[in-house]
Formats: structure tokens, C-alpha cells, sequence
């Protein structure tokens, strides 16, 4: 397991006491989010890529439904292999984890379920157990159409329901543009002369809005514009829509969305 260092100051608000009353109602179970955080620079991150691909191909017969996010973090790169699909933005979206859950060091392979627990990513039976117990909530209910008003550009347009009564903490509404099928020739670092296939990797991320004390049923739209890469395939990627909450960065509600073959 790769780590780094990374220290934490936030103290960390117990699980059972960091919903608050107005947290959603667990009645209407949607999916669960799982994160992973990786790199191509890590010599333990492909058996947890394995682990993440297995998981979406759905090999572990799991009765909850699971939406994938797979980031790449960056501060490996300086070990002999720059990972092609690292950002320092993902490395600063583990660190925000690692403050709101109280941990003292960052590490990969690191997987994240509903943005409220961690585990070591090449845990198998460890992270079913964390999937399976864990929390679930109506997901949104949106809708999206798709515009490319330039081969280098996406825009999507939103509207629907988060269906979640939002608490005085609030919440952004998140969306992440990801693509699977990913196979890179590793020509350095500790991996090299592996070749390394990735799935659900998130090459965009983009906050569609926040909300406070919104009424779950009332209307929300509005518009991302997503810069696109070389070889963009839109048969290969997705959309994942989940409102994650302010401070605890808990997440409270998911919904996978197709893109369009011919986009």
C-alpha cells in the first residue's frame, strides 16, 4: 500500500450522531457511491483497479445497486511513472477525506463508500462489508440532454429532483464525466512493463449547483459545459449526479446517467 503524508486537524463527528433529524429518509434505498483513489504510479493500485472493474461488471452479486468513481491522484508521479489520468484536483478531493474522516495519512489504493467510510482498496471482503452496511437514500430523479457544440466540447443539460430534504449544513449537487475501458502500456515506475486497464475513471467533475433547505420535490435545472480529450468516446463514458453535503461530505443520493452512442 502506498501512502504519504497528510495530516489531519478536523476532529471527526461520530457516525451516529453526524445526520442531522433532517437527514433523508432511508425508506427508498438508492444506489451507493464507492470512490477509489489511485494511481498508475502505485505498486499496489491494479489489484484494487481488478477489485473496482469486478465490482462494476457485477461479479459480487450484491442486492444494493453501487455507482463507481475511480480518481487518480497525482503525488505518485514524481516516482518514475506520470499516470496519464492523475490531477492534482482528485489528490485534493482525497485530502478533503482525509480531514473529514479524521485520518492522519494519504494512502492509495484508498476506496470511500457514501463519502462517509474508508478502507484500503484492495480489501475485498472489507469493502463489501462497508458496501453492504451501508446507508442508502432516494436517489435524484433527472433527466439530461446532450449538445456537442464543438468536437472539443460537451454540454449537458439538466433538470429534476434530488428528492432529499436538504438540512441547514447544505449540499452541492455534484456531476462527474467518467470513462471505462481505459489500457495503458506502463513504461515506468513501479509497475512498468505492466499493462494497465481502468474503469470508471473520472475525467470531469463539475458542481451543477448548491442547495439549502430546498424543498425534495422542487424543480432544479440548469447547464454543464464539459472541456473534452483526445479519443473521447461517448460510448465508453458516463454521468454520475450525487449530492454530497457540506462539512461531513457525506453523500445522500446518486443516479447514474447514459451518454448518448452517437454524441
Amino acid at each position: 500500500m502506498g501512502r504519504g503524508l497528510f495530516s489531519c486537524f478536523k476532529k471527526q463527528t461520530p457516525d451516529n450522531t453526524a445526520a442531522t433529524s433532517n437527514e433523508p429518509s432511508l425508506a427508498s434505498g438508492g444506489p451507493i457511491i464507492v470512490e477509489l483513489f489511485s494511481s498508475q504510479g502505485c505498486a499496489t493500485s491494479p489489484e484494487a483497479e481488478l477489485l473496482f472493474s469486478r465490482l462494476g461488471r457485477g461479479d459480487f452479486k450484491l442486492e444494493v445497486g453501487v455507482i463507481l468513481m475511480g480518481y487518480h491522484v497525482d503525488y505518485w508521479d514524481y516516482n518514475g511513472w506520470k499516470d496519464p489520468f492523475g490531477s492534482a484536483q482528485w489528490t485534493v478531493r482525497q485530502k478533503d477525506y482525509v480531514e473529514s474522516l479524521c485520518l492522519d495519512t494519504m494512502f492509495t489504493p484508498q476506496v470511500v463508500v457514501q463519502g462517509r467510510k474508508q478502507i484500503v482498496g484492495n480489501d475485498e471482503d472489507g469493502l463489501i462489508a462497508e458496501i453492504v452496511n451501508a446507508p442508502r437514500f432516494p436517489p435524484p430523479s433527472f433527466q439530461a440532454t446532450f449538445e456537442r457544440p464543438t468536437p472539443e466540447s460537451l454540454k449537458v443539460f439538466l433538470n429534476g429532483t434530488f428528492r432529499a430534504k436538504s438540512d441547514g449544513q447544505g449540499a452541492d449537487i455534484m456531476v462527474a464525466l467518467y470513462e471505462s475501458g481505459l489500457v495503458t502500456d506502463c513504461q515506468g515506475g513501479d509497475n512498468k512493463g505492466r499493462m494497465l486497464v481502468n474503469d470508471f475513471v473520472v475525467r470531469k467533475l463539475a458542481k451543477l449547483c448548491s442547495v439549502n433547505n430546498q424543498p425534495p420535490k422542487k424543480m432544479i435545472t440548469g447547464t454543464l459545459d464539459f472541456g473534452l480529450w483526445q479519443g473521447f468516446n461517448s460510448s465508453k463514458c458516463g454521468l454520475v449526479l450525487f449530492v454530497q453535503q457540506h462539512g461531513s461530505r457525506h453523500i445522500f443520493g446518486s443516479q447514474r446517467i447514459q451518454l448518448p452512442a452517437n454524441i
